[in-house]
């Protein structure tokens, strides 16, 4: 495998000549669902569930008291098989990576690419200058350890990684961490993934400076709502809950995060992901009928990373026609001709199909 390149990204407002504030929310904020079909946020669809619905309504009752994070915490806790102290609720995995940037000191943090933007925007707003790690298409996007510098003493991972969609193993991972470096791996998707293989959650507390994060938002329909965790050794949380404001979580965010991590809520998880992969098996089925179209992969996560020449006029032909994608060329490490594609039900995935090929001017296939 060829190495992976190695670049530093400067603080400062003019800095990383990509937009790293850009999300899929923007390619839908204010217009009306019925116009537009979202493939650009990675929220699983129809979320979130009745009962879910119903257990977050029942919570508003309680509203004129402070939250209450511990049954919550527990919950999570038992969810992983791990000890509350090393647990904590945050809101969405977004203000951990903030909470991470500002509480935990490096010399060298490096993130590696193409990845979710945020992390590397935290740390540079906390003032770092930030190393990026960036992963070649030609090697798949993999992960390899040996592209880390040795002195990187604090590495930012995503797995598996939004928006390449690589699922990267368990013990490539792994063996970035090592004494006196923080190891952040950012499984946001990882209960998208059937089975939830390489993750590495049971592992917090036995790999030196491991630090997980896990989000709530994409598979329950929860963006909203705001609610995520870290799960870490004990010093490590205690660090982060003290850069924490006080009652962060919101007692609906509290009700939500407790009834995701019950039993029959983690079969539904757990059905859903199947789901998933067999809808990405039959849009990845389809979209190999268009020659120009790339995918990059294999594919693992509720979303797909195509390549295709003319990606910017194919996004607005595509938005003409009923459809918003994501762009791609706010991650560093791609470019202009890549879109991040979220997998919907078959239905949905074969009008995309019609209408992307009258936007190539190919035929459906």
């Amino acid at each position: 495998m060829t190495g992976p390149a190695l670049s530093t990204a400067h603080s400062g407002p003019d800095s990383g000549e990509v937009d790293l504030r850009h999300h899929g929310d923007a390619e839908v904020r204010g217009t009306d669902p019925a116009d537009l079909t979202d493939l650009a946020v990675n929220v699983r669809a129809g979320t979130p569930p009745a009962w879910l619905k119903d257990r977050i309504a029942a919570s508003l009752d309680g509203l004129a008291a402070y939250p209450d994070g511990r049954a919550a915490r527990r919950a999570v806790a038992a969810r992983h098989g791990l000890p509350v102290r090393r647990v904590l609720l945050t809101a969405g995995a977004a203000e951990a990576f903030v909470l991470v940037a500002r509480a935990l000191r490096a010399r060298r943090p490096v993130v590696v690419h193409p990845q979710f933007t945020e992390p590397e925007a935290a740390l540079r707003d906390a003032g770092y200058e930030v190393g990026r790690v960036l992963l070649a298409e030609r090697d798949g996007f993999r992960l390899d350890p040996a592209a880390v510098p040795d002195d990187a003493d604090l590495v930012v991972v995503g797995n598996p990684t939004n928006p390449t969609s690589v699922l990267h193993p368990a013990g490539a991972v792994a063996a970035l961490a090592r004494p006196g470096r923080t190891l952040v791996v950012d499984e946001a998707f990882m209960d998208a993934v059937p089975g939830e293989r390489e993750s590495l959650a049971g592992r917090v507390g036995q790999l030196p400076g491991l630090v997980v994060l896990r989000s709530l938002t994409k598979t329950w329909g929860l963006a909203g709502l705001r609610v995520g965790y870290v799960l870490a050794d004990e010093g490590t949380v205690a660090a982060l809950e003290r850069a924490q404001p006080l009652w962060p979580v919101s007692s609906p965010a509290l009700a939500a995060a407790e009834a995701c991590c019950a039993p029959a809520a983690l079969a539904e998880a757990a059905a859903a992901a199947e789901e998933i992969a067999a809808d990405r098996a039959h849009l990845l089925a389809r979209l190999a009928g268009f020659p120009a179209v790339a995918v990059a992969g294999p594919a693992a996560g509720p979303f797909v990373l195509v390549r295709l020449p003319g990606a910017t006029a194919v996004r607005a032909g595509l938005r003409a026609r009923g459809f918003a994608v994501r762009r791609g060329d706010t991650f560093p490490g791609l470019g202009p001709d890549w879109l991040r594609l979220a997998v919907r039900d078959r239905a949905t995935t074969d009008r995309f199909v019609a209408a992307l090929a009258d936007v190539l001017g190919d035929p459906a296939r």
